[in-house]
Parts: structure tokens; C-alpha cells; sequence
């Protein structure tokens, strides 16, 4: 099952499930290396968090946090929302 928490307006529904899975596919492609094990995606109104469980964690956050800056950069213009 998928491990997401949103809420939608009337309409919404489906744009958010269109982002869901779209975080998704570019998170596991992204992180290949990272041994991902759960990702939990929450969006509040207007804002998207998204929790990332892995065994190496190292190769997510990157050489003084470097690669994580990245990722949310990625990940907001996704969802067009703060991340």
C-alpha cells in the first residue's frame, strides 16, 4: 500500500494522485543506490512533505547536504507547492 496523507477539494483528487506517483517514480529512479525502503508523502494545503526511509541515508542528504538541496528543488517544481 501506499503510505500518502492528503487532502483534496472537490476536483483535486486526481492532480494529487498525479503528483503522488510522480514523486514516486522520480524518487526511486533518483535514489537507486539509497536502498529505499518507505516513502511517505503528506500534503497540507499548498505544501508538500515528503519522508524518505532508507538504509543509506548518506547518499540522499550528499556532501554537506548538497544533494538533498537538489531533490526538494526537483521535487517543488513537481508539485508546484513548498517541499
Amino acid at each position: 500500500t501506499w503510505d500518502s496523507r492528503w487532502y483534496a477539494n472537490t476536483g483535486e483528487s486526481g492532480k494529487l494522485l498525479h503528483e503522488d506517483v510522480k514523486i514516486r517514480e522520480f524518487l526511486t529512479e533518483e535514489l537507486k543506490q539509497a536502498a529505499l525502503s518507505k516513502i511517505v508523502i503528506e500534503s497540507p494545503h499548498k505544501k508538500c512533505r515528503v519522508t524518505i526511509h532508507s538504509a543509506r541515508t548518506g547518499i540522499i542528504i550528499g556532501n554537506k547536504g548538497a544533494e538533498i538541496v537538489k531533490l526538494r528543488k526537483k521535487l517543488s517544481e513537481i508539485t508546484n507547492a513548498d517541499t
